[in-house]
């Protein structure tokens, strides 16, 4: 029974991904700055800004999933905000691998969250692949910082970069966001509704991180993002037909939305297309490749 570790567990993906683990035998711990212990997923505590962890996180640990980080579009990116959500990811990951050079307790496997984001926020045709270089603006270069903390495992483990679209899920994220205005019949696109949204079930993210536990000749990054493509626009049409809800609102104001978001604008006006050509060939399959049915399990 392998055990598993998880940092910011308590998130969107780390709750899904707790339920999975647990129904597939394996032990599973929670890393986190407060909270309460379960009887069947213990918790230990750390703390990034003092650089202090429990060091029985890490005992007998198989694998690490490091999902830790503060919400990119919850708040403004003042500078000192910008220098959170680095720390949150960035510093964090580090204070783990300190933690295990100290100890010598090296799991078998590191994976790390990233982002498509990765590839920057501008809207353009071209397929984004994992082997294409990190953008020069600022959500390029904090994914690009991301995965260069799990890569210092590399030399110990098996490193592994979850480049991740959209997850959609009801629990939290963008989605709730989205379906509030639209149950009131005032879904619009943003922006031109041209760009492209790349989008995953959360079902579909969470079962990738277990097929990459599973798969030990898994490693680099992978591209997580649904295989249909999707434009704004569409996403927005499919959204108010999966609550039987209008859509004939003009498009939200570019201007609007960078007065209202500033810097997080960008992420909602602005995207590419990934390839999930790497994943696919792993032998991952999706259950909710489409984004019709997708939305329709979610909120019907």
């Amino acid at each position: 029974m392998a055990t598993t570790l998880i940092t910011g567990g308590s998130g969107l993906v780390g709750m899904r991904l707790t339920h999975l683990l647990l129904e597939a035998g394996h032990r599973v711990r929670l890393l986190g700055r407060s909270g309460r212990a379960d009887a069947a997923v213990p918790l230990f505590l750390w703390n990034i800004e003092r650089g202090t962890v429990d060091a029985r996180a890490l005992e007998g640990v198989d694998h690490i999933i490091h999902l830790s980080g503060a919400g990119i579009a919850d708040k403004r990116w003042t500078p000192a905000r910008k220098d959170v959500l680095l720390a949150s990811r960035v510093a964090s990951a580090e204070l783990l691998l300190r933690e295990a050079q100290r100890s010598g307790a090296w799991p078998k496997t590191f994976i790390s969250a990233s982002g498509v984001n990765y590839y920057g926020t501008a809207t353009s045709d071209r397929i984004f692949k994992e082997e294409d270089p990190a953008a020069n603006d600022f959500l390029g270069k904090l994914c690009r910082a991301w995965e260069q903390a799990a890569d210092q495992w590399m030399p110990h483990c098996r490193v592994v970069k979850m480049r991740t679209a959209v997850a959609l899920a009801t629990a939290g994220g963008a989605l709730p966001k989205l379906v509030a205005p639209a149950r009131w019949g005032l879904a619009a696109p943003l922006g031109t509704g041209k760009q492209w949204m790349p989008w995953v079930h959360i079902e579909d993210l969470a079962r990738a991180y277990l097929h990459v536990i599973r798969d030990a000749g898994m490693s680099g990054a992978y591209n997580v993002a649904a295989p249909e493509d999707v434009r704004n626009g569409d996403f927005t049409r499919e959204l108010a037909n999966a609550l039987h809800r209008p859509y004939f609102l003009p498009n939200i104001p570019a201007f609007a939305l960078r007065t209202l978001l500033d810097g997080p604008a960008g992420m909602v006006l602005e995207g590419s297309r990934v390839s999930n050509a790497k994943l696919l060939e792993s032998g991952f399959a999706f259950t909710y490749p489409r984004l019709k049915p997708a939305l329709e399990q979610l909120l019907g």
